[in-house]
């Protein structure tokens, strides 16, 4: 018996079970289902929003695998067993000891994001007699990319339940939710475990575990190093490819930017979004640069490290670049508005810098800035609706007059 004559048995074993919407999932992940829509669309389209999600993981995938190099590197560095002078393009980055260290540590994040992620969305699918939702397809990847290295496994479960449940199901799943839930889901761990998500022990694999000891691993980050005026030991191309300590997938600006242009070319992702939030965070950064030009501020405050920092130069720190292609362009939460579009990211890259250099604790506020410009999408899309209808009140008063 064929394959497909074997899925097609199951297919009526299961229909009209409560287990068809499990097994629905799992049938249509890598085959096409043959139900088509017959009424009541506006528009028709070859894709799904499973292959929709499965083209942003693909964009993802490169972060994916040059974080387990990444995370490699920075522990063998730490030890002293390697030289850094080497870098990026030196063989001592694309190693396979790296790889090893890397995927020992990343891929269990990756297993524990889905396994319980997926877990929660089939069991409320089940009890609620609809189709499993794909929405979480994303989510699972990006979780693992935006913790630290070290983030005990308890707690990312933890966290995911929470995501998935409060930040999503509770609003009536996929599509309904306010709030990105994969920046829920960080937002959890934050406050509930700040010590594991915040300092300059957690960014390299084993440092935690060392902390206290005469052999202890720094794993300050650029921004860390700003904050506190210190001198940074990274150039502008460790910080562009990515050799640096942070969270697994945000290090690699050249690998981001290349998945933008992915999810751009393939219009999946808003360009508007991201320009906008770009041009937002250059722009907070320049009013910074031009307080400290002015001498408004003093050297020896608390801000002036970041304050001082090149405005250009906050788009390849941090994880500002990050946020910006694969979580302001969530297209649920996001403005749906063009015009509305350019001022949620741009509010959003504004707020981010904002919120870096006023909070010298925890200096990265992205995640902050998204959510809170998640809560107001829909009022700007509101005021940007009611202001073209205003307009074109206006143009019809002028033609009947």
């Amino acid at each position: 018996m064929s394959l497909k004559s074997n899925l097609h048995t199951l297919k009526e074993k299961y229909k009209g079970t409560k287990m068809a919407p499990a097994f629905n999932a799992l049938h249509t992940f890598l085959y096409l289902p043959n139900e088509i829509t017959h009424n009541g669309t506006h528009i028709k389209a070859a894709d799904d929003l499973k292959r929709t999600m499965n083209t942003v993981i693909l964009a993802m995938v490169p972060c994916l695998i040059f974080g387990m190099f990444n995370a490699g590197y920075q522990h063998h560095l730490a030890l002293g067993t390697i030289e850094s002078a080497q870098g990026f393009l030196g063989a001592s980055f694309w190693t396979w000891s790296n790889l090893v260290v890397g995927m020992w540590k990343v891929l269990p994040l990756v297993v524990v994001s889905y396994g319980v992620g997926l877990a929660i969305e089939f069991l409320f699918a089940v009890i609620k007699g609809h189709e499993v939702e794909e929405g979480y397809l994303v989510t699972g990847m990006l979780v693992p990319l935006i913790v630290p290295i070290d983030l005990p496994l308890w707690m990312l479960a933890v966290a995911v339940a929470f995501g998935v449940v409060i930040g999503k199901e509770v609003f009536g799943g996929t599509g309904m939710n306010i709030l990105n839930p994969a920046l829920t889901i960080r937002a959890f761990l934050f406050f509930a475990y700040p010590t594991w998500m915040s300092g300059d022990k957690v960014w390299v694999h084993g440092a935690v575990e060392r902390a206290g000891t005469a052999d202890a691993i720094s794993g300050e980050t650029i921004l860390g190093s700003y904050a506190q005026s210190q001198e940074v030991v990274y150039s502008y191309a460790d910080m562009f490819f990515g050799i640096i300590p942070g969270s697994i997938g945000e290090t690699s600006k050249l690998l981001i930017i290349l998945g933008a242009l992915f999810l751009i070319f393939t219009k999946i992702g808003s360009w508007r979004i991201i320009v906008s939030t770009l041009i937002g965070a250059l722009t907070m950064g320049l009013v910074f640069n031009g307080v400290v030009d002015a001498g408004w501020i003093s050297s020896s405050s608390k801000f002036f490290g970041l304050m001082s920092v090149p405005f250009w130069q906050h788009l390849i720190i941090g994880s500002i670049l990050f946020g910006a292609v694969f979580m302001a362009t969530d297209p649920v939460t996001a403005a749906q508005t063009n015009k509305g579009k350019w001022i949620y990211g741009f509010l959003i890259g504004f707020i981010s810098i904002m919120i870096r250099v006023f909070n010298p604790a925890y200096p990265e506020g992205v995640f902050l800035a998204i959510l809170l410009m998640n809560v107001f999408a829909p009022t700007i899309d509101h005021y940007v609706v009611q202001g073209n209808v205003k307009k074109r009140l206006k143009r019809l008063k002028v033609k009947t007059t």
